[in-house]
């Protein structure tokens, strides 16, 4: 056999690369020998050469159905030709199987010996589709027609009145004698056979119908061109409605024959009531026995999809329902199905399109059962309630933080009011302490002893200042101040404190970001909350990002995060990758001494002091984690006017070691604490005071009264006592010796005491202080300055 000879000039070889559709040739031994581009392309190739190089290497990967190749050989073999041979292929280096019209013919030479096959090969997957479609479609009204006695229809109806039916179903010939087409052709047909004394009911069916009733229904009579009287049953529903009119979905039945088509006419019209009556916002039909379910365009467009995207399957929705919902989905079902509930009721929640969830409301009833009671069909209809859920979702997150909020404010409350008698004891242990050790002298073997003493004595009023901070009754030095130094200078230092394979990131505004904050007090936050990231490490290297930036807070975050007042604030946020938290132990995690590591790994306070800083900021503290996903804690302070300045300062107390010369000077003390009168009296009397101390403001005033000619250069009174409180006492003072200076001792100092304290004449407020010597130094100080003013 001759080698073909090479084709000569003008022949078609640009028509072989330029078609749209894919173009072979072959040997006779069925080696491919060209494929023009479009060929290349359908099979998933870049290269002629690629595409040629896999089909010559494998023959039977093309036809999913593995008989066709040998139908389409024969057909090829026996005619020399093969015209419009359409298969369900795989292309070879493609998964995505697709529908192809092939067409191929042998060619010849002029001995009539076979030279090659050529053929086309063209998508036609959309034409399969859309045919397939159409024909589910026209089959699935076909099937619920068909269980509907009579007539059913679909008319448009123009704005000026004009019907067309779109779909009347062979019913009609029952009832009217003639067919579909001919309603279609001449839509006023019906008109004319109803009874003459019917009219009056005509005239209000056309004017219900023209005001765009939802529902139309009643019994009229019809004349058939015989004379025979027929009666009939007619119900419909508006469905949908635009610019060029309204749709109407209806039923007609001929209610003249037997008992049997009256209760067939009821179930006709409870499916016409369920289905298109009382439609949410999208009906859908299910057929049990196939799986087959109709889903109106209304729940597709619910979900995101076109009419085309999502198949009418009931498995289609089935399988897009969220996991969690899925038993009780199942439970409802069943307990209708077996007739424990007299009608499907559900919520749950579906994936749209685009991946995010909606709640539905699915509504439905069983309206056929076979012999024995099976379901066979059901018809209900989707309702979006996704906003009621979130509205229910966000109430129930503003009653848990106002729980949390009331729970921690208890707490706070509770470990303040221990706090402040804790103070108490401490200080008389602490000042007892000094006492003693002078008492015995420096040599005495005591004195090891007494040291330990003091050390414990010292933790514990560490972890008292704790709590004070937490429940925020510590005294703050609040300043308007940029936080990012701040932030900056404490991360220079946490750097050098954390462990090895621990990474520091840090993500900063430029902007200032002024607030109005204690220095100290905020960079005890950022430590704290950094110690707690690296400790959820549990050892192990990982992240700390911290991230400080400028937020604006709508009314609605700044309830959920604590009733804050909407406007601008600056975010802290730190965030880590160690192990996380459950719900429960996020619930407590702010909760003084709550605490997860081993025992006497920790206190559990540092987090409720990072609570109660921010708290006394006017601010809010925000928490999101999951186990073993890590944790992030966002602090939100207001930002700073330019207006806002110092608000208030306290005495800082120090720790001074060498007694005052007092040279004589009378000082009262008051306290309701007797543990600190006797303290403080020998603590006076030590340093050269003449000290007249007493159990309340009353016992005191009554003394000052009763004498009258007794000098007295200091009185110094605790704030907060039963019955007469510090201030009370100042201004009696006022009244009965103007001009004696008295100095108010408390552990809360705050705006309004300051406020109240200088209108009674106070000389002076006080922190509490941490030591008797501290007390003792304080006293000389006021005393020194008023020598220092009278000189």
């Amino acid at each position: 056999m001759t080698a073909p000879s090479p084709p000569p000039s003008g022949d078609f070889s640009t028509l072989f690369n330029f078609l749209p559709i894919g173009a072979y040739r072959t040997s006779p031994e069925g080696v491919m020998l060209r494929a023009n581009p479009a060929l290349v392309r359908l099979n998933g190739y870049e290269r002629e050469a690629d595409l040629l190089a896999d089909v010559n290497r494998t023959f039977n990967g093309w036809y999913i159905d593995p008989d066709r190749r040998s139908a389409f050989r024969q057909l090829l073999n026996r005619d020399g030709f093969v015209r419009g041979f359409v298969s369900r292929v795989r292309p070879h280096a493609s998964d995505q199987p697709l529908w192809v019209n092939e067409n191929a013919h042998l060619v010849r030479d002029g001995q009539g010996q076979s030279l090659y096959y050529e053929g086309t090969v063209e998508d036609v997957t959309e034409q399969v589709r859309a045919r397939d479609e159409l024909q589910r479609s026209e089959e699935q009204l076909r099937l619920v027609t068909s269980q509907i006695p009579g007539m059913v229809f679909v008319v448009h109806v123009a704005p000026d009145g004009r019907r067309s039916y779109k779909f009347v179903s062979p019913g009609v010939r029952d009832i009217y004698g003639f067919g579909p087409e001919a309603l279609i052709r001449d839509p006023m047909l019906l008109l004319r056979y109803r009874h003459p004394d019917d009219a009056a009911l005509l005239e209000r069916d056309l004017e219900m119908v023209s005001q765009r009733s939802a529902d139309v229904g009643g019994e009229f009579r019809i004349v058939l061109p015989d004379g025979q009287v027929k009666w009939v049953f007619r119900r419909s529903c508006l469905v949908s409605s635009d610019a060029s009119g309204y749709l109407r979905v209806g039923v007609l039945v001929d209610i003249t024959a037997r008992k049997q088509i009256e209760k067939a006419l009821s179930e006709s019209e409870k499916i016409w009531k369920l289905a298109l009556q009382s439609a949410g916002d999208g009906v859908w039909d299910w057929n049990l026995q196939t799986g087959e379910e109709y889903f109106s365009p209304g729940i597709k467009a619910m979900f995101g999809f076109d009419d085309a995207e999502l198949g009418n399957l009931a498995s289609a929705l089935d399988d897009r329902t969220h996991p969690d919902d899925v038993p009780q989905m199942t439970a409802d079902r069943r307990a209708h199905f077996d007739g424990l509930a007299p009608v499907y009721r559900n919520e749950h929640r579906v994936q749209c399109k685009d991946g995010s969830w909606k709640w539905v409301l699915s509504r439905g009833m069983v309206i056929a059962r076979d012999d024995a009671g099976k379901p066979l069909r059901m018809v209900g209809t989707h309702t979006d309630i996704t906003e009621i859920k979130q509205a229910e979702a966000q109430q129930r997150a503003l009653e848990t933080q106002l729980r949390e909020s009331q729970k921690m404010e208890a707490i706070g409350t509770l470990a303040g009011g221990v706090a402040h008698d804790f103070n108490n004891l401490l200080a008389a242990i602490l000042g007892n302490l000094v006492l003693a050790r002078e008492d015995v002298g420096e040599q005495h073997p005591a004195q090891e002893s007494l040291t330990e003493i003091g050390r414990a004595a010292i933790r514990a009023r560490q972890l008292v200042q704790q709590i004070l901070t937490f429940s925020r009754r510590q005294t703050q030095e609040m300043q308007r101040q940029p936080l990012t130094p701040l932030v900056q200078e404490a991360l220079g230092l946490l750097r050098s404190l954390l462990p090895a394979g621990i990474k520091l990131e840090a993500r900063l505004t430029m902007v200032e970001l002024p607030v109005l904050a204690d220095a100290a007090q905020m960079q005890q936050v950022l430590m704290n909350l950094c110690t707690n990231a690296w400790q959820s490490m549990e050892g192990r290297p990982g992240n700390i990002t911290v991230v400080l930036r400028e937020v604006h807070l709508d009314a609605a975050q700044a309830l959920l995060l604590g009733d804050l007042p909407s406007g601008l604030y600056a975010c802290l946020s730190v965030a880590d990758n160690g192990s996380g938290m459950d719900l429960d132990t996020q619930r407590r995690i702010f909760e003084p001494f709550f605490t997860t590591k081993a025992p006497g790994a920790g206190t559990g306070l540092g987090l409720a002091v990072v609570h109660g800083i921010v708290k006394g900021h006017r601010g809010a503290i925000a928490l999101e984690s999951g186990l073993g996903a890590g944790s992030r804690f966002d602090v939100y302070l207001p930002l700073a006017g330019a207006g806002q300045a110092l608000v208030c300062t306290t005495v800082h107390p120090g720790f001074p070691s060498t007694a005052a010369v007092a040279s004589g000077k009378h000082i009262v003390y008051i306290d309701d604490y007797e543990a600190m009168v006797f303290l403080v009296g020998r603590l006076l009397r030590k340093q050269g005071y003449r000290a007249s101390t007493f159990g309340s403001g009353e016992e005191a005033l009554d003394w000052l009264r009763a004498h009258p000619q007794e000098a007295v250069d200091l009185v110094v009174t605790d704030q907060n006592m039963p019955g007469l409180s510090g201030v009370d006492v100042a201004r009696a003072l006022a009244q009965e010796r103007p001009g004696l200076r008295v100095a108010l001792v408390s552990g809360e100092v705050s705006d309004k005491l300051l406020a109240d304290a200088a209108a009674a004449g106070v000389t002076e407020v006080l922190g509490k202080q941490d030591s008797m010597d501290a007390l003792g130094d304080a006293i000389q100080k006021l005393l020194d300055h008023r020598a220092g003013s009278a000189r």
